[in-house]
């Protein structure tokens, strides 16, 4: 009981604090309107508007969110080549982030998410819950669900879909706490998802 009342806590603490800080989204994806994300051709139609972050998470990755970044943050990856890793690189000798390379299967994408999600936000608690074979893209893919708690302390819950074409790795994926607001955001991210393609 005492760790549902502290997740709570925590919750609504994010909640209180995203009202009073201002937005760092710095425009708005427009409903119906295809827009290309991730500085690639990875194209989505979102069918209700969305708020773009302004901090990129990495060179081939974008942030939108509905409600701020700590309730609901869905980031694209835009053909991720070998060699490279999911999002920029804060401390390349102290902390490397794990990298893809040309041998990278589909069903080892859910592990390079959770070594970047440890090494990045220095996560303890990390559980990849099922993964399996998806259609994305047009292509084979794979989605998977995991869940973790961050250093806030909220339990956060995370799905993601994924593709290889033609070697570089195109991926989704939603994170949020996981009481309400994943539920909440869940319908909202898989219609974008369903919109993706390559153009």
């Amino acid at each position: 009981m005492t760790t549902f009342r502290n997740a709570a806590l925590s919750l609504l603490s994010a909640a209180a604090l995203l009202a009073a800080a201002p937005t760092l989204a710095h425009g708005y994806r427009e409903h119906g309107k295809p827009v290309a994300v991730a500085a690639s051709t990875l194209t989505v139609t979102p069918p209700r508007d969305w708020n773009q972050l302004s901090a990129k998470p990495g060179k081939k990755a974008e942030a939108w969110t509905l409600n701020g970044e700590q309730l609901n943050q869905v980031t694209f990856y835009g053909g991720i080549a070998p060699g490279e890793a999911l999002i920029r690189e804060r401390d390349k000798k102290g902390k490397p982030l794990p990298k893809l390379s040309g041998q990278t299967l589909l069903a080892e994408v859910p592990e390079l998410v959770e070594a970047t999600y440890r090494t990045d936000r220095a996560i303890a608690s990390f559980t990849v819950l099922d993964a399996k074979p998806e259609r994305f893209l047009g292509t084979d893919g794979i989605r998977f669900a995991y869940e973790y708690v961050d250093d806030d302390n909220l339990p956060r819950r995370g799905e993601a879909h994924a593709a290889l074409v033609k070697g570089l790795l195109y991926m989704a994926t939603l994170d949020a706490p996981r009481l309400h607001y994943f539920d909440r955001a869940a319908p909202d991210f898989h219609a974008l998802v369903d919109s993706a393609t390559l153009r």
